[in-house]
This record gives C-alpha cells, structure tokens and sequence, in this order.
C-alpha cells in the first residue's frame, strides 16, 4: 500500500483527481488530493497576496496535519512547481516523485521564466483586462479540441480564475528533489507543441529518471484516468 499526496494545476483543485483517486484506493492505497488556497472550495480564500509559497505550505501542512511518514508526491502541470516547492523540504519522506506534464523548475525560476516572455505578457493581459490585475482567468485553447463536451463542462464549471501571483515568484530551492530515489516524468504526447516536452527531453538524458508517455491532451485525468493511475502506481 502506497500513500499518494495529488497536487493539481492552475485553475484546478483536488475534484480533478476524482477518477484517479478513486481507482487507486479501489486498489487499497492511500490518497490525498488538497487543493491550494483560492482554487477550488477554497476560492473564498484567495487574494492577491496567495503565491507560490502559499500553495506550497498547504500541502506541506497537509503533510504535517495527516502525520504523513513515507508518501509518494505527484504533481500535474503547474502543480510541478508546488511539488519541487514541497520536496526540497519534504524529500527525506518522499518515495517517489511524480511529474504528471508538469513544470520542472530549477532555482530562481518562476512558471513565467518557463513559458517565455509572449505569454507571461498574454497572462499580465489577461489578468488587468479580468481579474483586477491580479486573478489569471482560464486562456482560450488550455482545454484541448479533442475532448468531449462532457469533460470540458466538467473542467469549466469548476475552475476558478489562478492567483497570478503564484506564476511569478520565483521559487527558492536547494534541488533536494533529485535527491528522491525514484523520479519519473510523464509526458501528454498529443500536443507537441506544449511547453513540457522539454522537461521530457531533459529526464531523458538523465541516469536516474523514468520517463513516460501517454497518448492523450493535458487532462489526461479525465482521458485515461486508468492508465494514469497505473504509471502513477508503476503497473506500465
């Protein structure tokens, strides 16, 4: 039996990972999906002071609340951030660490330094034009064509707009989470554009990562949440 601690992306919240927390305790692990101040059923808390070192203390509280002692850590997209963020600290109680087509931060950066200038400019847009300068709403085209209207209601009626703020402090680390014994990343092969091949390329070249693909758009929680669920368990 595995403890698993899911931390989402941008927009998102725990209610993302209901498939797959579902079939991992359907196999008798043990699942934790928080969700980050201001997101989720905790929009009501957001601010513009929420940042990335927000996010990063709920889940480490999570951690300390639950007692949790040897876990597995996993995060999707922007929820790379939060993971590094967690493990630099955590990573003596870390098992495995998980990036789900996620960012994989070195230090010093920040999400923006690893989507580029155009859209961090699109984002400061974005977020003056409807978010009061500093809530990030939802982009046009995050959402893949190829999913079905069903899973698109679904991710639209729960999102909420992403504390901007998160996407521009720079995170501060030691790099103690390529210290985890086993590291994996998981690439959503279907756009080859998306701005997470090149951290796949980068686990690639290591010694110490597994890298893997799945056939499928970003959400891959809502398109296979089963064959997620097993990469995330290690049954691939």
């Amino acid at each position: 039996m595995t403890t698993f601690v899911l931390c989402h992306g941008a927009w998102s919240g725990g209610w993302a990972w209901t498939g797959i927390a579902d079939i991992l305790r359907e196999r008798g692990h043990r699942v934790f999906v928080p969700t980050y101040t201001g997101l989720g059923e905790r929009a009501h808390l957001a601010s513009p002071e929420v940042d990335l070192s927000t996010h990063i203390s709920d889940v480490r509280a999570l951690i300390e609340w639950e007692r949790l002692g040897e876990f597995a850590l996993v995060g999707h997209s922007y929820g790379g951030m939060v993971i590094t963020g967690v493990a630099d600290k955590e990573w003596r109680k870390i098992t495995k660490i998980v990036y789900l087509d996620a960012f994989l931060p070195g230090n010093e950066q920040c999400l923006q330094d690893l989507t580029g200038p155009e859209w961090a400019a699109a984002a400061r847009t974005a977020a003056d034009a409807k978010g009061d300068g500093w809530l990030l709403p939802r982009p046009d085209g995050s959402i893949s064509d190829t999913m079905p209207a069903e899973g698109r209601q679904w991710i639209e009626s729960l999102g909420r707009p992403h504390p901007l703020k998160t996407m521009t402090e720079k995170l501060i680390i030691d790099g103690n989470h390529l210290k985890i014994a086993e590291k994996v990343y998981i690439l959503a092969t279907e756009n080859p554009g998306s701005p997470f091949h090149q951290f796949a390329d980068w686990t690639r070249a290591q010694g110490d990562w597994t890298t893997l693909e799945l056939p499928t758009h970003h959400h891959m929680f809502q398109s296979m949440p089963r064959e997620t669920a097993d990469m995330l368990i290690g049954e691939n």
